[in-house]
């Protein structure tokens, strides 16, 4: 199947926003068919969502346009009884829904896991929320910055001086829909088909902060904000350079013996407050002032160059624009180009999935659907006839 392995596999998409929706597109890369349900009129909030004031009142917003490629979109009435009916038929022919609608949202509507598993035993149901389907807080809404407040990312990210910060994107979001499609791909493996998949972002958060949770659990250390200090080692972080910042991780010995030499400071290596690497992070702030007499003399990518040809890690500290057009993600593959997407006007590029299969990068051909795109078709392809779709229509319900 080459770099579609869920060639076959059909997803009923009923996200909103980001967590969902980055998990569909994630399962839309590698092959899924994934039908997009949104509310007639209005559809999905993300497509008022975005930097393009022009693009929001399109209905296509560049927030949308970032994660629905690859997709057909539907419209559907789930309030409507003849809604609720055509959603169970779709479920009958699908492999998998993923909805991320607050906790008894679904079950009120009469289309909760419950309902549909009669229409499909089979059925891969996954439930994204903010802090799972049981608990005191199942009822709480729930945003990426909401999240990243309660879950210690923000605790432990900035300065002393700065006061707690949330991550410079929804990084909340992306790992609720990651662990999400990772959940569904596991269970379509399953030898018997049929789930209930509960993703709870704060869970999802909080397993990727194992290095930072560990210090509290088993070396008994509260985390702290260390701005961008690696605290585990030293020299490990930014360092000032001539014309910018230039990150550095001599995490291991030879590497600090290595970093020592090729600036030409032997002398360091003598010194007994840097002796050892509980030495160097214990007086990491002096040894930093030291490395900076000779950073500065030089412009970051040069030393990126020097460091690195002698097995030290480290790299530049980029802006967006800089990486997007450095030759690295060229070779890479990640991004993709939709050209004159209808309903935008103009071309529009997009973010693939960060993975490689044999040597390529997933992808798609379809671009972001305009609302409703695809109802027509889709319903077509349940049985339903022209003259049966207009009515539907004219009643509302698509």
């Amino acid at each position: 199947m080459g770099t579609r392995p869920l060639a076959g596999i059909k997803v009923l998409d009923l996200t909103n926003v980001l967590a969902g929706p980055f998990c569909c597109s994630q399962l839309a890369h590698l092959g899924a068919d994934v039908v997009k349900i949104e509310a007639p009129d209005r559809g999905d909030l993300a497509r008022q969502l975005g930097a393009d004031a022009d693009l929001n009142a399109r209905n296509m917003g560049a927030s949308f346009i970032a994660q629905n490629a690859g997709k057909r979109s539907v419209t559907l009435n789930l309030k409507a009884r003849e809604g609720k009916a055509l959603l169970k038929r779709l479920v009958r022919g699908a492999d998998v829904l993923v909805e991320n609608f607050r906790p008894g949202v679904m079950d009120r509507l009469g289309v909760g896991w419950e309902a549909l598993r009669i229409e499909n035993p089979e059925l891969i149901y996954a439930a994204i929320s903010g802090f799972g389907q049981d608990g005191p807080w199942r009822d709480r809404p729930a945003y990426d910055q909401i999240v990243q407040g309660v879950s210690g990312v923000m605790s432990v990210t900035g300065t002393e001086e700065s006061g707690p910060m949330r991550v410079g994107y929804p990084i909340s979001d992306a790992v609720g829909g990651l662990t999400a499609a990772m959940a569904v791909c596991a269970a379509l493996n399953a030898p018997k088909r049929g789930a209930f998949i509960d993703v709870s972002m704060l869970a999802a958060t909080l397993a990727t902060m194992g290095w930072v949770v560990s210090n509290h659990l088993i070396a008994g250390v509260d985390p702290r904000r260390h701005g961008n200090e690696n605290t585990t080692s030293a020299p490990s972080g930014t360092f000032q350079a001539a014309d910018g910042l230039v990150n550095i991780a001599a995490n291991r010995d030879e590497q600090w013996d290595a970093l020592a030499r090729r600036l030409g400071r032997e002398d360091l290596l003598e010194r007994p407050e840097f002796a050892s690497r509980e030495d160097r992070k214990k007086n990491r702030h002096q040894l930093r002032a030291e490395l900076e007499t000779v950073l500065t003399t030089r412009p970051a990518e040069n030393w990126v160059d020097r460091l690195n040809e002698v097995g030290v890690p480290a790299g530049a500290v980029l802006d967006v624009p800089g990486i997007l057009t450095h030759p690295v993600i060229e070779e890479h593959g990640i991004l993709g180009l939709f050209k004159n997407i209808p309903g935008v006007g103009r071309d529009a590029p997009v973010l693939r999935t960060g993975i490689r299969i044999d040597r390529e990068s997933p992808s798609v051909d379809r671009p972001p659907p305009a609302l409703g795109e695809d109802t027509d078709a889709v319903l077509g392809e349940l049985g339903l006839s022209e003259s049966e779709i207009a009515i539907l229509r004219a009643d509302g319900v698509i």
